[in-house]
């Protein structure tokens, strides 16, 4: 190789550094992102990543925690590895978005707007992902069933006020009315109070124990299997979650606890449960077609 032939490819390698350096200097003092930001779209409140017990990556928009489909580094999204959501389109016209969950048959089942009807309201349904079984109702306490109550508080609509004390959940309307539902709860020692916000609706979960309840309870070893996020129980009529759970979360911590639904209505009206709170299936499923993400819950000490 001649001298000027090595001086050429000398000043060009360090050429490239220099240009390589300025590049990253810009990014390492906030400089502009690349074009394209994070797979084309951005309008992410930040630039990390949030992990709920399933496994599941979310990234923070608007207040909302959204999923997140690509890769991560050390906590933080890898750009280019996000699939870009799918244009909008009217509902009639719109194809499911290629690998998208398929919904749940029945997950968005209509809302009875009508007057309560115990018997219509807890009657068997056998038209959603698993059947769910009549409740008897003329067995329990007239208390912790369905119906629509006169409510006074600070409140606003669209509400979710639970009482562990009285075993009742409020879905607070307007004009001073609340729909109350009765519910199962902590505990002693496991039960808690403070305010959360549904993150996440799921129809007929599946649930994820956490080790430790694995390990000291042979009868749930028994029961789990390995599923997409570890180990744990499907959705299904053997899931302690039953037929719908909304997951509540704190800023942006998942605070671990649930609304869902039982395997056991007769606990209902009890302190029961490991924190969470539990609902007989059909209520947990018409209060599921009335809240969206994003509803405020209070829990009362």
């Amino acid at each position: 190789m001649s001298r000027l032939t090595r001086r050429t490819l000398l000043t060009g390698s360090m050429t490239g550094l220099v240009l390589l350096r300025s590049t990253l200097l810009g990014h390492a003092q906030g400089g502009p992102p690349p074009e394209d930001g994070i797979d084309g779209f951005a309008g992410y409140d930040d630039d990390r990543l949030y992990r709920d017990e399933a496994g599941q990556l979310y990234r923070r928009r608007g207040g909302q925690y959204v999923p997140y489909t690509g890769r991560e580094s050390y906590g933080r999204p890898v750009p280019g590895t996000e699939r870009a959501p799918p244009p909008r389109q009217s509902a009639d016209e719109a194809p499911p978005p290629k690998g998208a969950p398929v919904p749940k048959l029945g997950e968005n089942r209509p809302v009875d707007d009508g007057p309560i009807d115990h018997a219509r309201a807890y009657a068997a349904i056998t038209d959603d992902a698993f059947p769910v079984q009549a409740f008897n109702w003329k067995k329990a306490n007239p208390v912790f069933l369905r119906q629509e109550v006169a409510f006074g508080g600070r409140y606003e609509p669209g509400t979710i006020v639970v009482d562990p004390r009285a075993h009742h959940l409020f879905l607070v309307q307007a004009g001073g009315r609340a729909r109350r539902y009765g519910v199962g709860v902590g505990k002693q020692g496991f039960s808690w109070s403070g305010g959360a916000t549904i993150n996440s609706k799921q129809a007929w979960p599946d649930w994820y124990p956490p080790k430790e309840m694995i390990a000291r309870t042979p009868k749930l070893a028994r029961e789990v299997s390995q599923l997409q996020s570890g180990l744990g129980v499907p959705g299904g009529t053997r899931n302690p979650l039953g037929a719908r759970a909304l997951y509540l979360w704190q800023g942006n911590k998942d605070t671990l606890f649930r609304i869902h639904g039982t395997l056991e209505p007769t606990s209902i009206g009890r302190s029961v449960s490991s924190g969470c709170i539990r609902m007989i299936n059909q209520d947990v499923i018409d209060l599921y077609g009335r809240v969206a993400l994003g509803t405020k819950v209070v829990v009362l000490s």
